[in-house]
């Protein structure tokens, strides 16, 4: 367990940009940042970090939090695990208890994972380092691709023996468990039920994600006289840790360099990553030899928009790439080409030149894709007619895919100027392929809808009265209703209203002790109420001045006792008998009144720093000076700053909320009043009635207290 001491100094000194930007580019947007959300495909910056609330959110797909939380969701870790990670980088010493059998019998799957791919890294490079047959014949291979020490211990590069289970016979002595080296794809079982190593007789390649963490391992086979002979690879599987669709190799080590430039390289196999690491070139990565997948352009997104990818010196290497090419075009990327001379990839084109001259050349062949792509179909289609037409419709498609508009117009002027064709006969093209790739995508959105409305159809039930007086939050407030007149029995003779005797209203004032004990604000499906803005109001004041008194009451003995805006909305809510309705809101209330007498507490800090990324994430949407007040206080805007004027803002606050309550209820009995359906059973409806004239004398007498008009 970490202690409370711990984690408010690792909760200060976790700095929230300094941690979102290891992972995300972030630029200056004012007194915030912003950047491309890490937690969905993000094309625009929605991606926002407040350096002064020390939160971050995206305000696409709502995911975010403090530090901790970032970490908890981008790395996927538990949260003590994520308090370790800002622990260590902060250099923090962290204090606590031996974990019981118990607690790590029960650790998390992944975390158990994680342990052992990075046991299993070291115990690699122990191998390489240590054994002879690590120096004899996985060091040599290093060396004979020319790979300095340095670059070796960089990587974390590796050797596993030939004994085929050493790995496991090594693992299990050290008290690793058989369903962790099985799960995470270092042992596999034979036949006869024994743990085989899956890289055994291999160099090792350790894959890490964005923070380092060993994810995977690449083998490569070597024969025993220590030169590759056959050059396939062997790769950890899928797990729940490793997707290598997810996974690009050497980001870990490459991301500050990519932020640098401002410039990624993309090439395909790990040895081409330490080459050019070893050239001075460390803006690189790989998609270790699998096809380019949108996860992975993502990744690379958020740190830049110009990717270069490099492919071997002939024409074959692009061709098969063009899927990828394309993907990038499609996700914002500036795409530039880089071939490399006949026969080289860029480890060999690396052993044969020193880092100035590798360097130069890489800044001195990268050629814009489209470019290069209407000139090498241009060559290759002249004289034929069904080539070249094949060519322009090839060109067309990878133009169309390009978002911005501007982009794609130069394109196609500079294109149509190569193709010496009509620039509109190119435009058209064009557009008919993006209708076409728009029609095909709304046919996509229209069968995932009529899936989903398929499997909800048996599942629909109609909203059933709720069994509290508790109010949820609303965005937008409905026009009232509650002036409005039911009809009466003449109008429609026999209707009836059923009962809902599941539901107890609560007083709303002092008069409300009169009212029967029926209410109609459904359980769910209130977000857009009324009441629910006025309830996210009282829940906002309480997160920024929870803690601070707001006037003053007796005791017993006639002393003056401090009574805190926690306090006093619970009271007052107490009295009538009202809860919030949000379950969130509650929670937030509960915990204020917990600890409002803890020395020290406030309430901001405390809500901003929960645990729970739901109550940080509330508290955070809530503080912001940006949430809008009500149209009433929007006159008094510095109210809500001023904590001189709470004594008025809060009471007033409270009687919005009651308020709103009745006037929800009025307006919920007569649509109730207006089903056809409730036309048997008079007795009912009269006594709906009678409620009804007593929720609008309690509305009436609310709005004297408040002083407003009353329409009758």
């Amino acid at each position: 367990m970490i202690d409370k001491a711990t984690v408010d100094r690792i909760m200060d000194a976790a700095q929230i940009v300094d941690v979102v930007s290891d992972f995300v580019t972030l630029r200056k947007a004012g007194v915030n940042y912003k950047g491309l959300c890490p937690f969905h495909d993000d094309r625009t910056p929605s991606f926002v970090v407040s350096p002064s609330k020390g939160l971050c959110k995206c305000f696409a797909c709502g995911k975010g939090g403090n530090a901790v939380h970032f970490i908890m969701e981008h790395e996927q870790l538990s949260y003590p695990d994520a308090l370790r990670y800002l622990a260590r980088k902060y250099n923090i010493e962290i204090k606590e208890r031996e974990l019981t059998d118990e607690e790590k019998q029960a650790q998390d799957e992944r975390e158990s994972m994680f342990i052992v791919n990075e046991w299993a890294c070291t115990f690699f490079q122990d191998q390489l380092y240590n054994t002879v047959d690590g120096r004899a014949i996985g060091m040599a291979y290093f060396r004979s691709r020319g790979f300095r020490d340095d670059i070796i211990k960089k990587f974390q590069l590796g050797y596993s023996q030939s004994q085929k289970d050493a790995c496991a016979r090594e693992a299990k002595a050290k008290g690793y468990k058989e369903e962790f080296l099985l799960s995470t794809g270092l042992c596999y079982k034979r036949e006869n039920g024994q743990l085989q190593d899956r890289f055994y007789g291999r160099v090792i390649f350790p894959v890490h994600t964005l923070s380092g963490k060993v994810v995977a391992f690449g083998g490569r086979v070597l024969d025993a006289a220590t030169k590759g002979v056959n050059v396939k690879y062997q790769n950890s599987p899928e797990s729940a840790i490793y997707s290598k669709k997810k996974e690009l190799y050497g980001l870990y080590l490459a991301k500050q360099a990519i932020v640098k430039h401002d410039l990624c390289f993309l090439v395909e196999g790990y040895t081409d990553v330490i080459s050019m690491h070893q050239m001075g070139v460390e803006n690189v990565v790989s998609s270790s030899g699998t096809a380019l997948t949108s996860e992975q352009i993502r990744m690379i997104h958020r740190f830049t928009d110009n990717i270069t990818v490099l492919y071997d010196g002939d024409a074959a290497g692009i061709k098969a790439s063009e899927r990828g090419i394309d993907m990038l075009l499609a996700e914002g990327m500036n795409v530039k080409l880089l071939l490399l001379p006949d026969g080289d990839d860029p480890d060999s084109f690396a052993r044969k030149h020193n880092a100035t001259e590798y360097q130069a050349y890489l800044n001195e062949h990268q050629v814009d894709f489209i470019k290069y792509k209407t000139d090498l179909l241009l060559h290759e289609a002249q004289g034929d007619p069904i080539k070249l037409s094949r060519l322009i419709n090839s060109i067309v498609h990878s133009i169309s895919v390009i978002p911005d508009n501007i982009t794609r117009s130069v394109y196609t002027k500079e294109t149509a100027g190569m193709l010496n064709m009509e620039e509109r006969t190119l435009v058209a093209a064009i557009s008919s392929d993006i209708a076409k790739a728009k029609e095909e995508k709304q046919k996509q959105r229209e069968n995932e809808r009529n899936r989903k409305n398929a499997q909800a159809d048996g599942a629909s039930q109609p909203p059933t009265p709720d069994q509290s007086r508790q109010p949820m939050p609303s965005e937008s407030a409905p026009t009232p209703e509650s002036h409005l007149q039911p009809p009466t029995p003449d109008e429609n003779p026999g209707m009836t209203l059923p009962t809902a005797e599941q539901s107890t209203p609560p007083s709303t004032s002092a008069s409300a002790t009169q009212a029967s004990a029926l209410t109609y604000i459904p359980g769910t499906g209130t977000e857009e109420m009324l009441f629910y803005r006025k309830e996210q109001l009282l829940v906002q004041v309480l997160i920024r001045y929870g803690e601070k008194t707001m006037c003053y009451t007796e005791d017993e003995h006639g002393n003056d006792v401090p009574v805190s805006v926690a306090e006093f909305i619970h009271y007052a809510l107490q009295e009538d008998n009202l809860l919030f309705h949000n379950p969130l809101h509650k929670r937030i209330l509960q915990e204020a009144m917990d600890h409002i007498h803890e020395k020290g507490f406030v309430a901001e800090r405390y809500f901003l720093n929960h645990p729970d990324n739901a109550v940080s994430m509330q508290a955070f949407g809530l503080s912001e000076d940006q949430v809008p007040l009500s149209k009433y206080h929007s006159k008094y805007q510095k109210i809500a700053s001023d904590e001189d004027r709470l004594a008025d803002l809060v009471p007033h606050l409270i009687s919005d909320f009651k308020l709103a309550i009745v006037d929800e209820d009025l307006k919920q009995i007569l649509l109730k009043l207006r089903q056809p359906d409730m036309q048997t059973r008079p007795e009912e409806y009269m006594s709906i009635m009678k409620h009804y004239k007593e929720m609008k004398d309690i509305e009436c007498t609310l709005a004297k207290e408040r002083g407003d008009r009353v329409i009758t």
